[in-house]
């Protein structure tokens, strides 16, 4: 075996053979390792292409999607605890913010048990509130959480873009970093909550987006065509679309030699549905990438957008942002540098924030250690939200959502997601026969939720425009509930009389029989024998005088 160390990453190739390629690739501890490819990693890719792991035509989530806005509350911030001490530092200092200022959860990766001691350590020293912090031991190979993390969105939304649950869309991360790719479907597992994966190669700071209600524009650069050579640019929005119910903008990335990545976290980021803050290049305002920030903020001031300009500068190969900062409920975690050419730029940097968001407390960090590894903060870490109804749990159901065909006295299985991080206790499952006004019928009550599957015998009701609604609570008495998305049929055996299908009997099922009646349609031919008389009408009366059961 021979071992080549380059830029952090040490490259591994199997000696078996004189022909033998590279197998895996070292990440060790304490290295800075850059969000860009080291030259490794370069290597090893032109021998082990980075291919979706995803099939296209796989699963994508069903319902009703919404992605959340970073700007929105969030539960916490998924962080990993790699790189050198400076990195280290610049985590534990956010970590304190988090966890205090920012009122969220910061949740840490490390790779073992000792560095858990050493974080933990490291964490509470800078003032965290450790009630807030939670570690999960887990393996990571670099810092650049943004990329590889899981974007999150909630299933079951309702039409105005209020409730549902959590779940995550994770993507093939676009570096050959496993122990990176694996973490979004390992935090799922730990949350018990539904994981999908998009069939892209793809980095996730190169995504940014504008909630709507429930469908919303995302923002990316064209280097997502790049990664995914077999796809055109409109079959990669409209996987974005399927996945995340968003309509996404492209844009020309910069080029390479201003910043490495080409990702658009790098000069923009979303503060708010109708607000946007984009980088201004005050040193070089006629370079093409200038120019693409420019037309950019152009299109978002004709949107109706506030638009807010920061500035951006290159020093030795550098790309100093100020828009690649953290937004964590009322805090603003903003970059700033010790570099000549950009800490000039410090606090013109810090008053744009502060009129961006005159309400939210703007807290500057020194990242000078880790800008010139071609990212920031936003770069090293992802947003888990906070749950779309509060206190309560939340719940989608996830059958009877296509229009099923049910007799009386079938076992049917209604099944649901829930999203409560205290747990559920019971539920309820209540039947509507108009169609979703009123829910009069207790299928059955007091259940398991914890179960996320129910079975319940079809009463005979007759209808073809049925509803279920479940109700879910928790053991403090919180409860919400979702309702199937469509109406269904229960066909009913002995209310013959209710032609309306709306499970009663009225003036209504009368006019509907006297019009078959006149038309000699079958629906009238109550007697079975093709005749339209007094007998047809005797029967029609007398089911009508039964009523339903």
């Amino acid at each position: 075996m021979t071992m080549k160390t380059l830029q952090g990453a040490a490259l591994i190739v199997a000696s078996a053979t004189p022909f033998a390629h590279a197998q895996f690739l070292a990440y060790p501890e304490g290295a800075e390792i850059p969000r860009s490819m080291t030259p490794a990693e370069e290597a090893f890719t032109r021998l082990n292409p980075i291919q979706a792991s995803q099939p296209r035509g796989a699963a994508a989530p069903g319902g009703l999607v919404r992605t959340p806005g970073e700007y929105e509350p969030a539960e916490g911030i998924i962080m990993a605890w790699e790189g050198s001490t400076s990195w280290k530092a610049i985590l534990a200092q956010m970590t304190r913010e988090i966890t205090t200022t920012g009122d969220a959860k910061a949740f840490i990766f490390v790779d073992s048990a000792s560095e858990l001691t050493s974080a933990m350590n490291d964490v509470a020293a800078q003032g965290a509130d450790m009630s807030r912090v939670q570690f999960e031991i887990k393996r990571t190979d670099t810092i650049w959480a943004r990329d590889y993390g899981p974007r999150y969105i909630f299933l079951g939304s309702q039409p105005d873009g209020t409730g549902g649950v959590r779940a995550m869309v994770d993507h093939t991360y676009n570096r050959p970093r496993p122990n990176d790719n694996s973490l979004p479907s390992y935090w799922a597992s730990q949350r018990n909550e539904p994981y999908f994966l998009i069939p892209l190669v793809h980095g996730g700071g190169n995504y940014h987006l504008e909630t709507g209600n429930p469908a919303g524009v995302g923002h990316a650069t064209r280097l997502i065509n790049n990664e995914n050579p077999g796809l055109t640019e409109a079959e990669i929005i409209q996987l974005w679309q399927d996945y995340q119910n968003l309509t996404t903008t492209m844009y020309t990335p910069y080029p390479t030699f201003v910043d490495s990545t080409q990702h658009i976290d790098m000069w923009m980021i979303m503060l708010d549905d109708d607000k946007v803050m984009i980088s201004e290049w005050v040193n070089e305002p006629s370079a093409s990438w200038a120019i693409t920030s420019d037309n950019a903020a152009a299109d978002f001031a004709a949107r109706g957008f506030q638009v807010y300009r920061v500035p951006a500068v290159r020093s030795g190969g550098t790309h100093y942002t100020f828009t690649n900062a953290v937004i964590c409920n009322d805090l603003v975690l903003v970059p700033l540098y010790t570099n000549g050419t950009a800490s000039q730029f410090n606090d013109d940097a810090l008053a744009v924030w502060q009129a961006a968001y005159p309400d939210k407390t703007i807290v500057q960090i020194n990242c000078q250690a880790l800008v010139t590894s071609a990212g920031v903060m936003h770069c090293i870490v992802k947003h888990v939200p906070a749950p779309a109804n509060g206190d309560a749990p939340g719940v989608y159901m996830t059958s009877q959502n296509n229009a099923p065909v049910i007799d009386p006295g079938d076992l049917v299985q209604t099944t649901w997601l829930f999203d409560s991080p205290e747990g559920v206790t019971t539920a309820d499952l209540l039947l509507s026969t108009d169609g979703g006004t009123t829910f009069p019928t207790t299928v059955s009550t007091g259940f398991n939720a914890s179960t996320g599957s129910y079975y319940w015998t079809a009463p005979d009701v007759g209808t073809s425009d049925a509803r279920l609604r479940l109700v879910i609570r928790d053991a403090d008495g919180n409860e919400s509930f979702d309702d199937s998305d469509v109406s269904f049929t229960i066909t009913g055996t002995s209310c013959v009389a209710d032609l309306t299908g709306d499970g009663m009997l009225d003036f209504f099922d009368v006019s509907a029989f006297l019009n078959a009646y006149t038309a000699m349609d079958p629906l009238a031919d109550f007697t079975g024998d093709g005749v339209y008389d007094f007998f047809d009408v005797s029967v029609f009366l007398n089911a009508y005088n039964a009523g339903c059961p």
